[in-house]
């Protein structure tokens, strides 16, 4: 009879691997969420990363940069990628480029975020949700919807596809925010107030009526400059 002990094989090797698209502050700090996942629980084989614009080392966080959205599509096999890219558009951007079929996009949340069935929380393909955050229930995250460090979602608000709440942002209950939506750090969308696509709101700002879209807005109240 055979006994097997851990030290025998790597269970790493058993996990599906992943891949980070942005090699900059935000894919590190993507890179330390994927590694408290797998410390809460092992998830992923962390490979490396890939960005466009090679970084100025050959490692990333000790990850290996692998090369640019060319070399990730030309990927013989099914591969997970996690786009740690900040601005809204720049992401849309980057998503359309990442045309091969052997690439899948995850959500990835922080183990810390309650998302538990009662809540009926619904998240798009490659959300990412960082440490801190809190939703409560009957929320919509379309695709790609970025949430940083120590965001708040109410009940009932809907965040369309490739919206983008940097640290301490906050939507109220019943908030509507358009696809391509970006809120700086510690904005603030009051409850029931609707967010035109594309319209970035600036640090600290607070949403009071409804914006339209396209256009940057600041101050408190916001209002579109």
């Amino acid at each position: 009879m055979t006994q097997l002990f851990f030290s025998d094989y790597d269970v790493s090797e058993a996990l599906p691997p992943l891949v980070i698209f942005g090699a900059g502050g935000l894919g590190r700090e993507v890179l330390v969420l994927l590694q408290q996942l797998n410390e809460a629980q092992p998830t992923w084989l962390l490979r490396g990363f890939y960005d466009d614009h090679a970084p100025d080392t050959p490692t990333v966080g000790g990850l290996p940069y692998l090369g640019t959205a060319a070399d990730l599509n030309a990927t013989t096999e099914p591969l997970a990628v996690a786009v740690a890219v900040g601005s809204s558009a720049s992401r849309a951007a980057v998503v359309a480029r990442l045309t091969s079929v052997q690439l899948i996009f995850p959500s990835i949340v922080h183990p810390a975020v309650a998302l538990g069935p009662g809540q009926r929380i619904s998240l798009g393909a490659g959300c990412i949700i960082q440490q801190g955050c809190i939703l409560t229930c009957d929320i919509s995250l379309g695709r790609f919807v970025l949430l940083n460090l120590g965001c708040t979602v109410g009940h009932d608000a809907e965040l369309a596809d490739f919206c983008s709440l940097m640290p301490h942002a906050n939507v109220s209950g019943a908030a509507r925010l358009g696809r391509g939506v970006y809120l700086g750090t510690n904005a603030t969308v009051i409850q029931g107030v609707q967010v035109g696509e594309n319209t970035v709101v600036g640090a600290g700002a607070v949403v009071v009526r409804d914006l339209p879209a396209n256009v940057t807005a600041v101050g408190v109240p916001a209002k579109a400059i």
